[in-house]
This record gives structure tokens, C-alpha cells and sequence, in this order.
């Protein structure tokens, strides 16, 4: 591939062995021992100041050079996904009904080859901050992280994350200023009626009825109360109620994903969710208890940060390499708990077009080994640009 970072050559067919062999031994949220345990053994050979023990299995590595007082914050994300494996490669999941569907094999390798460089020959003015991040997939290891303290202990002064995206040309560099990725927060109903005989239901209050109602009233919330030139997603995605045809049971439970791309209809939509399920579990005599679970917060990439990285690629790969102001995605990612503690880049990196690449989360997935060079060559450009000769 043109623009490969020079340095990575001699280690391109290691790391194109190593993230295989992270995909083969797939781990998910919070037990990523074993990968922690790779990651930590080579920063510490390469001569990193390693630390462990924050949010159980997150793996921090630590290089600094010159006497800038500047900190680098570069993160990557370790956790697999509870999917059986459909690809057939050589180098599948050898554990059953755990994969790295999502890439983030690729990405901690991507860190692992830019930490080599950056130790063996790299010039750069202060301290760059590799982190290694567990339980990315819904169980918010951001979060945990910033709870326990990691930017007290390990202060950044901006922080960069990037993901492989599918649909995107391979190795192309993707970037956009302000809100980025989808809010994600998750509601639980419980609709408590009356139960009884299937077969006497005017002498019952049906809360499979009232979850039916709430649910065909849900789909207006977005059509009728965000405007059109707004994004907002409510998605019911499981409704659990009874275990017989002829019985009316006691009760429901709905679980219902809610996401926004802009904070002020992320608290309309809210408000009128819980207005509405109420509402409609009163009119039927019914009532209803609303957990709502604000789990992840909006990415918004600042304004200045996103347009230092974005030079950054341009001035690396030409403005043909990269793109620029892309459209905002509906996902969610907990990078966001970071971007709101310190200024920052999140940025995405192709995996490719059409056949050449499939969904992430899909079981037939796989990250793009072309990528890998690309990506570290990146984080090895914006290490050195941020902590050039400048203070």
C-alpha cells in the first residue's frame, strides 16, 4: 500500500500475526486478560512505563521523550463480542460464541505497531500516552476508567481513538467536527395489568395488550416530536411476557433502545417516552414502572482537535487519502466518556466497500489486515505533530 509509514515495514507481516492471533483468542468485556497480558509484555520490551489494574484488565503505557511537558493521549479498545464466528478462516475464533466482530483486534494492534515505532525511531517532544481500554461492547470500560481515576493518575491533554468503519473506502481516513456518534440509552418497562384465564379476559388487565399499544405509540414519538432535520432511533428490541396461550399473565417487560445525535432531543425524547408509556399503561388500567438508563453519552469531537488530525492525514496521505465533514453515525461509542473529560479526536478508518467488507457485529466480519500499517503509520504522524518542538 503507498504510504506506509517506512518504519513499520520491517514489523508489518509480526503485526499482520499478532492480530490474528488476538482474533483467534477473543475475549470479552472486563476478562481481557490474556490480550492484556500480550499488550503489556511487548510495551514494557519496547521500554514503556506500564501500569495495570484500572478497570480490571486495562493496560496503560507510558514514553516520554525530549522535556516538552505535553501529553498525547492515544486509545484503543481490547473486548470481543458474545457472536459465534462464520467467517471460516484459518485463524477463527477458537472459542466458541465469542469473536472480535467489531475490529478491535485490529485496533489494539494498530496502537501495538505505531508503540514500536514510536520507542525505535520516533522523534517527539513529551509524552505519549497509550491506552488500552477493556469492555468497549455496552459495558462502558470508558466510563469505569475515568470513575477509577486514569486521567488523575494518567493526565492527557487531548485524546485520539479511531475505528475501522465498512462501507468506507479501505484505508481512507474519515473525520468530522462536533457531534459524531449516537447517544445510547436503554429503558426497561415493566407493565403490570391483572392476570388470568385466557379465555376471561374482560375480567383481567392485559399487559401484553398495553405493551402493544405502547409500542405502535413509541413509533410517533420521533415523527410527531423531533423535527425531520433531527435524528433520533427508539427501537424495541425484546417484549417478554407469559409462557402459555391461554393465560393472561401478571405482567410485561419491554427492553427499548433510545439514541440522538444532539443532547436537547435526547432529554425531549426522554421525557416523552416516559409521558407516553404512562400514559397508555393508565388508559388500559394497567400501570407501568420506567427504568431509563442513560448508558452512553453523545461523541462530540472538538472543533480544533478535529481539524489538527484532519491536517494531519491530509498532509501525510494528500486530500485524496482523506474525508472530510463524513455524516455523523447512529452508533454509540463510549469513547464519548473521554471526549468529556479532555478535547479530542475520534476518527474512523475504511474497511472497505461492498463484498470486501461486511457490517461490524455481523459473524461473517473480519478487520482489514491492509489497514493495520495504515493506521499505525497515522498515529505515529499525530504523535509527532502534537508533540513537535513547540512549547
Amino acid at each position: 500500500m503507498p504510504h506506509v509509514h517506512r518504519q513499520l515495514i520491517p514489523i508489518e507481516a509480526e503485526m499482520r500475526e499478532l492480530r490474528q492471533r488476538i482474533h483467534a483468542n477473543p475475549e470479552l468485556g472486563y476478562q481481557e486478560y490474556a490480550t492484556g497480558e500480550l499488550v503489556a509484555e511487548r510495551l514494557l520490551k519496547w521500554g514503556y512505563e506500564v501500569h495495570r489494574g484500572i478497570a480490571e484488565t486495562a493496560v496503560i503505557g507510558t514514553l516520554k521523550k525530549g522535556s516538552s511537558s505535553r501529553v498525547l493521549g492515544l486509545r484503543a479498545d481490547m473486548d470481543a463480542l458474545p457472536i459465534l464466528e462464520k467467517t471460516g478462516l484459518s485463524y477463527a475464533s477458537q472459542v466458541p460464541g465469542k469473536m472480535h466482530a467489531c475490529g478491535h483486534d485490529g485496533h489494539t494492534t494498530m496502537l501495538l505497531a505505531a508503540a514500536w515505532v514510536l520507542a525505535h525511531d520516533s522523534e517527539f517532544d513529551g509524552t505519549v500516552r497509550l491506552i488500552f481500554q477493556p469492555a468497549e461492547e455496552g459495558l462502558a470500560g470508558a466510563r469505569r476508567m475515568i470513575q477509577e481515576g486514569v486521567l488523575e493518575q494518567f493526565p492527557c491533554d487531548a485524546l485520539f481513538a479511531m475505528h475501522n468503519m465498512p462501507g468506507y473506502p479501505q484505508g481512507k481516513l474519515g473525520f468530522r467536527a462536533g457531534p459524531f456518534m449516537a447517544s445510547a440509552d436503554q429503558v426497561k418497562v415493566t407493565v403490570q395489568g391483572h392476570g388470568g384465564h385466557g379465555a376471561m379476559p374482560h375480567q383481567c388487565v392485559d399487559p401484553v395488550v398495553v405493551c402493544a399499544s405502547i409500542i405502535l405509540a413509541l413509533q410517533t414519538i420521533v415523527s410527531r416530536n423531533v423535527s425531520p432535520q433531527e435524528m433520533s432511533v427508539i427501537t424495541v428490541g425484546a417484549i417478554n411476557a407469559g409462557k402459555a396461550s391461554n393465560v393472561i399473565p401478571e405482567s410485561a417487560e419491554m427492553l427499548i433502545s433510545v439514541r440522538a445525535l444532539n443532547n436537547d432531543v435526547r432529554d425531549r425524547v426522554e421525557a416523552q417516552i416516559k409521558r407516553l408509556i404512562h400514559a397508555q399503561a393508565d388508559a388500559f388500567g394497567a400501570t407501568a414502572e420506567v427504568h431509563y438508563s442513560a448508558d452512553y453519552p453523545l461523541l462530540i469531537n472538538d472543533p480544533e482537535m478535529t481539524e489538527f488530525a484532519t491536517q494531519v492525514a491530509i498532509d501525510w496521505l494528500g486530500e485524496e487519502q482523506v474525508l472530510t465533514d463524513i455524516p455523523p453515525f447512529n452508533g454509540s461509542e463510549d469513547f464519548a466518556w473521554f471526549l468529556r473529560e479532555r478535547p479530542g479526536c475520534y476518527l474512523i478508518i475504511g474497511n472497505g466497500e461492498g463484498d470486501q467488507s461486511c457490517m461490524i457485529h455481523d459473524p461473517r466480519y473480519d478487520f482489514n489486515d491492509d489497514n493495520l500499517m495504515r493506521g499505525a503509520g497515522y498515529w505515529i504522524k499525530l504523535t509527532e505533530a502534537f508533540l513537535s518542538a513547540r512549547d
